[in-house]
């Protein structure tokens, strides 16, 4: 059944991908979470939104499409957590860090691993805000990422040890025609978003049912191994 799910989630990528492509709204976006035309647009009206003026703790995906966000975030003096790639570290986050440089710089892959130090999951803030990034969404809060699946796995990773929570509104920021009117395929590890937000408009999909935590079943022995705070988990370590 999750093969099964998995070809229909690529199907609804592939689709996604050529169009944002064939529009010229995200070129080369093909493997990726797309780096939209607009995405600063999206951000600046996530930014006007009540429920980020009351957020102190954020954690922004890491992809460039949600930059402008981070930027954001920075510049407004919040807390900001990023994952390390492929949460390859026993410190698997960065706490986000302006100093003396522009919040645009040190919001990039790049600042980060320069200007900001890696944290561990003991050491974070409860989350207020989390911005995922998306390939797809409809408008029931469902979402595809671009299958590598450490997005939800943050998420549950985060639910397991208290900092994502009931309090915690779920986002993803993404380009109109990633949003779909229909139905999507999900697994029982796939975490809905609560709130769309495009350049155009702002989708509220309501509290959204969520997976309690880690589904264990759900990961195979190798990408265990590859995470170490998973790995130490796995052996009954607290990580």
């Amino acid at each position: 059944m999750r093969t099964d799910s998995n070809t229909a989630k690529q199907t609804v990528r592939e689709m996604v991908w050529g169009l944002l492509e064939r529009q010229q709204i995200a070129p080369g976006t093909h493997g990726h979470i797309p780096r939209f035309a607009g995405a600063r647009d999206a951000a600046d009206h996530l930014a006007s939104l009540p429920v980020w003026d009351e957020a102190r703790v954020l954690k922004v995906n890491a992809a460039d499409a949600q930059l402008p966000v981070r930027t954001r975030a920075l510049a407004a003096n919040k807390v900001v957590y990023m994952s390390v790639p492929r949460l390859a570290d026993a410190n698997p986050f960065y706490l986000l860090e302006r100093s003396d440089v522009s919040p645009s710089r040190a919001a990039t892959a790049a600042g980060a691993e320069v200007l900001s130090r890696k944290v561990a999951i003991g050491d974070l803030q409860p989350v207020d805000i989390l911005v995922c990034g998306s390939v797809a969404v409809n408008r029931h809060g469902v979402r595809i990422g671009n299958g590598a699946g450490y997005s939800d796995l943050e998420v549950a990773l985060l639910t397991e040890v208290g900092l994502v929570g009931e309090h915690t509104k779920i986002v993803t920021t993404v380009h109109s025609l990633q949003v779909i009117d229909g139905s999507l395929p999900e697994t029982e590890h796939d975490v809905r978003v609560d709130l769309i937000v495009t350049p155009d408009e702002v989708i509220e999909c309501g509290p959204q049912p969520r997976p309690p935590g880690l589904i264990w079943d759900h990961l195979d022995r190798a990408k265990i191994d590859q995470i170490p705070v998973l790995a130490a988990r796995a052996r009954g370590e607290v990580a």
